[in-house]
């Protein structure tokens, strides 16, 4: 049985591909091995190529195919269930393809690979030679395939085989027209959408000189041909080179276009696990943020852009060093740690050999852990300096076997070269073969000035310590940025005076600085690099220095090394915590957003930075609902998956109680607690905190009607101060008995006088509750003595849990009429009255206390002249 089949996915040059071979093979029948493209899907609908023995996978005998046919591919990743079929060493393989040549392609029986614009041209040429009619319809099939992948015979990968063949489908009968109507078609009101966010997230990048525009935007449902929507953008934008990068549900679809040869679009893509040409390609990938994907194809671009022509312009830097004094087990860890295979190793500053793993791994194996590295290092090899030439790195790396290149000046390492990156280097410069262009392009972006936004939200006082943080920092040759909370916070136009600053330089040095033009004090963390400016009028300023952090184990403290801007947000939870806002005086108010953190407040969307931010912090998870909430945000779609991945992994309850109470006390201190609990519910976040805090919907009803009565008291307009996030406390700590409760506030780490309220709660709010319910008759002097002794929280959480009229009418009492009663006479004055000291005192204060509850008596005099009458008539007086 003979197969003709392509790639999944398949488009119109495919189709036409298909169509051409089952001319040239007229026994073989032509099976799509999976999905479509949707325009043609809806072609293959409404057309008769399915008169040309179109067959259905499932009716294939796969056993009894012995040839096959492959048209417009030739990697086996790319046909589906077809790749096994074609490694059979009895089924012959025939290749038609216009693709470059990559990793993963079949070796084939018969092979017509052709460098032009479209896998058809390949196939009618074929065709003509033989003299093998087609019909008119037939001919427009072919033509659909030539035109779209040749951009209308307009893409810069078109050839002059491309326009012969064109112009022998014309001679045959090809319908221009129809050919112009499917694929000249207009954008759905869904697409066009998508267009608009992709044409507002452009950033343009400038890479060795040559222009790359990255455009994003997120769905959390797929959209059909996308590819047509980026075509769109291309035009309208008037862009060479493009990388469209579309999350859409659980899968992020790349889409590259390339006018430029310097920028190879297939290449990036195979980077990424697809494929394509130079011009056109994409992939499609699972498991990773559009952010992610962005930064994975810049990475990409620096090393593929250009071809470089010293050992500074392909050395990798700041350089992973091994300190000379280290152990085998320490430098071991230093190679784990990074994923590096060897590194240089420093005396001081200077080189002073080369380890390798696998000479490390050795001596662990022979029980050397504690032996020197110096014993073991390398020390008889070579190094260049950042100018030497290309050439003289070549003769070592590879005609000196060496690993990996030292690129030394004055005796200190700038960097090093490893093989691989040589290798990597040739091979490109002997595809692209271009002219090396200037290294310095940066990156830049569409920037936004907030200045304005600054001056119409920000009282002068803040808005004039951040430009003199800025002016501090530029005369220290440092840069200093807003960051975090207070700079998402501007953007929403939410009041928040908390101001985070990151320093590239020293942020110590840089707090020690400006704390002293601001007459202000300051104290610091040098294992951090952070510091805190504390004002005459205990105004705070937090400052850190810009840092990169890693986690040594999932849920552990961060390990912190210094670094730029750029890696300090990364390291950050989410992306609309990602921002920051540049203070010194040439940039002032330029907001740096490198992860798409506008959009996602415009969107409304809480997105982590990467798929492995709730395993290095689970607690982001409590911080991802917390925004949720108050911000009436949603959870992005990929990232509430990576939510439920972290719990079904238990990382939460591996966290210590402390850092959980942290988190925990800020959600109970938002407006929005009860929705944020109630999220955290569905989530079953609670048992993370105890296995008895299960938030469900009893426990939960517990949580409303502590809002109630909060609302209810906050609204009697009390002098009364309390703490709201403690009466929530109780209510989360109600399913605890007395023990854990304790137990669990101390594991906590919670201030004294919250353990204290969480102590009293578990012992008298049953007891006050009983109490009242038990009671036939209830005084107003009943009240006073079971909740004068009570804090204000543990009262309003007895009105909660009891749900009692009754009782939340004495509470209510207790709080308007009752709660400020107090006795004015004191023990002196009955002494003074000639009373002896005694239990009769308290037996006079209660009764005192009693007619002032009652209302009957109102001053001291009054309180005076009834004891008098009451107790000094009755008893006898000292003489």
């Amino acid at each position: 049985m003979e197969i003709i089949t392509s790639h999944v996915n398949s488009d119109f040059d495919t189709i036409a591909s298909m169509l051409a071979a089952s001319k040239i093979y007229p026994g073989a029948s032509i099976v799509l091995p999976g999905a479509k493209e949707e325009t043609v899907n809806d072609f293959l609908l409404k057309s008769t190529i399915y008169a040309f023995k179109m067959k259905n996978l499932s009716d294939i005998d796969l056993e009894s195919v012995r040839r096959v046919i492959l048209v417009d591919i030739r990697n086996s990743s790319r046909i589906g269930i077809f790749s096994e079929v074609v490694r059979k060493p009895d089924v012959e393989v025939h290749i038609y393809d216009h693709h470059p040549e990559e990793e993963g392609d079949i070796e084939a029986d018969v092979e017509v690979i052709k460098p032009v614009g479209s896998t058809t041209t390949i196939l009618v040429e074929i065709l003509k030679e033989r003299g093998i009619e087609i019909t008119p319809d037939e001919a427009t099939v072919m033509m659909l395939g030539i035109y779209e992948d040749t951009g209308f015979l307009s893409y810069a990968s078109t050839t002059v085989d491309d326009y012969r063949a064109a112009s022998y489908l014309l001679e045959k009968g090809a319908d221009l027209s129809i050919v112009r109507d499917i694929l000249s078609r207009d954008i759905s009101a869904e697409q066009v959408y998508l267009l608009y966010d992709l044409i507002n997230s452009t950033r343009v990048y400038s890479i060795h000189g040559v222009e790359v525009v990255i455009a994003e935007a997120t769905r959390d449902h797929y959209i059909k041909d996308v590819a047509l929507v980026i075509h769109k953008l291309r035009d309208i934008e008037s862009i060479n080179v493009l990388f469209a990068i579309c999350q859409l549900g659980d899968r992020v679809i790349v889409i590259g276009r390339s006018n430029r040869k310097e920028v190879d679009a297939g290449k990036v893509m195979r980077e990424l696990g697809g494929g394509g040409h130079w011009y056109a390609a994409s992939a499609s990938l699972k498991g990773m943020t559009t952010i992610q994907v962005r930064e994975k194809i810049l990475k990409i671009l620096s090393e593929k852009v250009v071809p470089r022509k010293k050992a500074a312009d392909i050395m990798v830097y700041p350089v992973i060093t091994v300190d000379y004094r280290s152990s085998v087990r320490e430098a071991h860890d230093v190679l784990t740690r990074y994923n590096i295979n060897a590194a240089p190793v420093v005396r001081g500053e200077k080189l002073a050999g080369i380890i390798t793993r696998q000479v490390v791994e050795k001596a662990l194996f022979h029980h050397l852990d504690d032996v020197g590295v110096k014993d073991y290092m390398a020390r008889d090899f070579m190094t260049v300096t950042p100018d030497d030439d290309l050439e003289k790195v070549e003769n070592i790396l590879i005609g000196g076997n060496q690993r990996l290149l030292p690129v030394v000046e004055g005796g200190e390492v700038k960097g090093i070269i490893t093989r691989m990156d040589l290798v990597r280097y040739l091979h490109e410069m002997k595809e692209i073969g271009v002219i090396e262009k200037d290294r310095t392009g940066q990156e830049y972006s569409r920037r936004k000035v907030l200045t304005s936004l600054m001056r119409e939200r920000l009282p002068a006082r803040i808005l004039g310590l951040l430009e003199r943080a800025g002016e501090v920092a530029a005369s220290m040759g440092y840069r200093v940025y807003a960051v975090g909370g207070f700079v998402r916070d501007l953007l929403l136009r939410h009041e928040n005076f908390d101001i985070d600053l990151v320093v590239e330089g020293s942020g110590i040095e840089f707090a020690r600085r400006f704390s002293e033009s601001e007459g202000a004090r300051f104290r610091s963390h040098e294992k951090f690099g952070t510091a805190v400016i504390v004002y005459p009028d205990g105004f705070k300023v937090d400052v850190a220095t810009a840092r990169v952090e890693y986690y040594p184990q999932p849920a552990a403290l961060p390990e912190v090394e210094f670094s730029s801007i750029k890696h300090d947000l990364y390291r950050r939870d989410f992306t609309i915590n990602a921002l920051a806002i540049c203070l010194n005086p040439d940039h002032f108010g330029e907001l740096i957003d490198f992860f798409g953190g506008q959009r996602d407040l415009k969107d409304g969307v809480v997105r982590v930075l990467h798929n492995l931010s709730f395993v290095e912090d689970p607690t982001r998870i409590l911080r991802a609902v917390r925004f949720e909430k108050r911000f009436g945000f949603k959870i992005g779609k990929n990232t509430k998956s990576l939510i439920s991945n972290a719990l079904k992994l238990r990382l939460l309850e591996k966290v210590p109680k402390p850092r959980i109470f942290a988190d925990l006390e800020l959600i109970l201190k938002e407006e929005r607690v009860v929705e944020i609990l109630e999220e955290m519910g569905r989530l079953k976040l609670g048992p993370a905190i105890h296995p008895k805090i299960v938030l469900d919907e009893n426990h939960l009803s517990l949580v409303r009607e502590t809002r109630e009565v909060c609302v209810w008291f906050d609204l009697l307009y009390l002098e009364e101060r309390y703490e709201k996030w403690v009466c929530f406390l109780l209510a989360l700590f109600d399913p605890l008995g007395y023990h854990e409760a304790l137990k669990l506030s101390q594991e906590m780490g919670l201030r004294r006088v919250v353990k204290e309220k969480v102590k009293i709660a578990k012992e008298e709010t049953q007891k006050v509750i009983m109490k009242f319910l038990s009671t036939r008759t209830i005084s107003k002097k009943m009240i006073y003595d079971l909740l004068s002794p009570l804090p204000v929280e543990v009262i309003l959480h007895v009105m909660a849990k009891s749900r009692s009229e009754d009782i939340r009418r004495y509470v209510s009492m207790y709080f308007t009429r009752l709660a400020h009663v107090r006795v004015s006479v004191t023990g002196s004055d009955l002494i003074e009255m000639g009373l002896r000291p005694g239990p009769v005192f308290r037996e006079i204060f209660d009764r005192v206390l009693e007619e002032k509850l009652k209302g009957r008596l109102k001053t001291k005099e009054e309180e005076v002249d009834f004891i008098r009458r009451n107790f000094l008539r009755k008893r006898g007086a000292k003489k």
